[in-house]
C-alpha cells in the first residue's frame, strides 16, 4: 500500500547573517526531496510567518534549514510547537542551549567533555586585553556567544587584535567568548537518531593555506577546504571521536541530529568545540558527506531526518 504523500514546509532563508547560505541550502533540500513522496511549500521567516500558522493545517511537518538567530536558536521552533507542526532536529530547550557557546561548554564539561579555556567579555564592559591575556595565553580565539559559520569569529595573536577581535565580534552580539587557541587536527562528528543515537563517520577539515582556521569564507567558498571523510584516524581515535559527538549531542538534550565540530591536540586530546543543530545541508556539506560514507544518499538522510520528526509526534 502506497503511503501517503506529505505535505512540507521548508523553511530558509529569514534575517540572520546567514541568509544566503540558508538560501543555497534549501535549493539543494527541495531538489533532493523526492517529488512521489512530498508536496513542498517554501516559506521565508522574515517574510511568511503569517502564511505560514494560516497553512498549519494544511502541513504534515516541516523542514527547518535556517542557521544563526531567528533560526537555529529555538525561536523557530517554538512557534512551530504553538502550531503544532512537527520539525526536524532538536526542540526549542536543545536549540537555545546549543546555540549559547558559553552555556554549551558548561554542559560538555560537566558530561566529562575537554574543552578549550574562555571567558566572557559584555558589551557593557571595557575591554581589558590585558587582564584577558593574563588569565588565558595569546593566542586566542573570538567568537560572539550566540552566531553561527564563524560569523563574527577571529583569531588574535596580539593585544591589539584581542581588541579589534573584540569590537569586531560585538557588532553581532551582546557577549562575546574568548578562548584557548587549540593547535590540531580539525575534525567534525555527525549524529543521527533521536532516543537511539548512530555515530556517523568522522570528516577531517583542512582548511588552505590562506586561511588561519575555518572561517565563513573556508566554509563556503569552494575549493577553499579539503574534507577528507572518513578522516584517517586510528580505530581508537575514531571510536573516541565519536564518543564524544554522541556524549556532546546527549549534554545539550538534543534530538533528531547533530554535528559537532572537535579539535584533536599534539597529545591526541579531543577538545569540543561547538555543536550545529542545523547543520549545513546541501549534498556536499559535512554532515552528508559523513551520511553518504555510511551508506546514506542525500535523499535518504532527509527522508530519516523527517521520519525522525513524525516520530516526536507518536
Amino acid at each position: 500500500m502506497q503511503k501517503k504523500k506529505l505535505t512540507i514546509a521548508l523553511l530558509a532563508g529569514g534575517k540572520s547573517a546567514e541568509r544566503e547560505v540558508s538560501l543555497k541550502g534549501a535549493a539543494e533540500v527541495a531538489r533532493a526531496l523526492d517529488p512521489a513522496k512530498y508536496t513542498i511549500r517554501r516559506y521565508d521567516p522574515a517574510t511568511d510567518l503569517q502564511q505560514l500558522a494560516a497553512d498549519a493545517h494544511l502541513l504534515d511537518a516541516a523542514f527547518i534549514l535556517l542557521h544563526g538567530p531567528f533560526g537555529e536558536d529555538g525561536t523557530v521552533q517554538g512557534f512551530l510547537e504553538l502550531l503544532d507542526i512537527p520539525y526536524q532536529g532538536s526542540d526549542v530547550l536543545g536549540s537555545a542551549i546549543a546555540m549559547n557557546k558559553n552555556l554549551a561548554k558548561i554542559l560538555y564539561r560537566n558530561s566529562g567533555l575537554t574543552v578549550p579555556e574562555w571567558l566572557l567579555v559584555d558589551r557593557a564592559a571595557k575591554t581589558d586585553s590585558r587582564g584577558i591575556t593574563g588569565q588565558i595565553p595569546l593566542p586566542l580565539i573570538i567568537k560572539p556567544v550566540r552566531q553561527g559559520s564563524s560569523v563574527g569569529m577571529s583569531i588574535a595573536r596580539t593585544e591589539q587584535e584581542l581588541t579589534n577581535g573584540i569590537e569586531q565580534a560585538l557588532a553581532f552580539d551582546r557577549e562575546v567568548m574568548v578562548e584557548q587557541y587549540i593547535s590540531g587536527r580539525e575534525i567534525t562528528g555527525g549524529v543521527l537518531g533521536n532516543n537511539k543515537l548512530t555515530a556517523l563517520p568522522i570528516v577531517e577539515i583542512i582548511p588552505g593555506d590562506k586561511y588561519a582556521f575555518f572561517d565563513y569564507e573556508a566554509k563556503y567558498q569552494p575549493g577553499a577546504t579539503r574534507e577528507i571523510c572518513p578522516a584517517e584516524l586510528d580505530a581508537e581515535l575514531t571510536a573516541q571521536a565519536q564518543q564524544c559527538a554522541i556524549l556532546a549531542h546527549r549534554a545539550l538534550q538534543l534530538r533528531g541530529y547533530s554535528r559537532t565540530d572537535m579539535i584533536i591536540d599534539a597529545h591526541g586530546v579531543i577538545h569540543i568545540l561547538e555543536t550545529n543543530t542545523i547543520p549545513g545541508m546541501t549534498p556536499t556539506s559535512l554532515l552528508p558527506q559523513a551520511a553518504a560514507a555510511a551508506g546514506l544518499s542525500f535523499s535518504d538522510l532527509l527522508d530519516r531526518l523527517l521520519e525522525l520528526a513524525l516520530q516526536q509526534r507518536d
